[in-house]
């Protein structure tokens, strides 16, 4: 059975409704990071970069909540949260799979920290970009891939929640806050959100 290390009110959350919405069985193992019980060897074995969430399937053992999602939807197909390798839709599903990490999570860094970085030199080139990009994609709905909701649409939409419902940072777009408002009806999500709240 796999193993989910979490913590409540953490990145936790996407891996938490990933594991919901496969309808797999899992234990959640809970990792109180307030006495840094993830700096723990037998932790560390797992995730050395010390954070949650992290999974153990087996012998497999990784963190990082998107590279989590991808292994779940690939290493269990029949719970369709991915297309398959030789589908087209693959590429832009591993593109926005990534993009909350490396495009939205800078983003909010950046309106958080009221940082100037030069477009040219930042990686996600700027919060407006990021988020404009975002609103094309979304109005086409009603998932990030059309008419399959997938892995990536778990973490786009945990990124958006925070950004826009949960901490405000980002102000809402008619895009935004139809996407979440699908979000936020899944059952799945409803249930990683009364766990994550701890």
């Amino acid at each position: 059975m796999m193993q989910l290390y979490w913590s409540p009110r953490s990145r936790s959350f996407s891996a938490i409704w990933l594991m919901e919405e496969t309808g797999l069985p899992y234990e959640r193992v809970l990792t109180d990071i307030t006495t840094g019980a993830q700096k723990a060897p037998e932790f560390l074995a797992i995730n050395p970069m010390g954070k949650v969430p992290a999974l153990k399937d087996g012998d497999a053992a990784l963190g990082e909540a998107a590279a989590i999602c991808g292994y779940v939807a690939d290493r269990y197909p029949e719970t369709k949260l991915a297309p398959a390798a030789a589908d087209p839709r693959r590429a832009r599903y591993l593109q926005w799979l990534l993009f909350s990490p490396s495009c939205i999570e800078p983003a909010m860094m950046q309106i958080f920290t009221k940082i100037e970085v030069p477009v040219s030199t930042a990686a996600w080139g700027s919060a407006t970009q990021v988020f404009d990009v975002l609103d094309a994609a979304l109005e086409r709905g009603p998932w990030i891939l059309g008419e399959q909701f997938s892995a990536a649409d778990i973490m786009i939409g945990s990124g958006l929640n925070y950004a826009v419902r949960v901490f405000k940072m980002v102000p809402s777009r008619r895009s935004f806050d139809a996407y979440i408002a699908r979000c936020v009806e899944r059952p799945a999500f409803q249930r990683a959100e009364k766990i994550a709240v701890g």
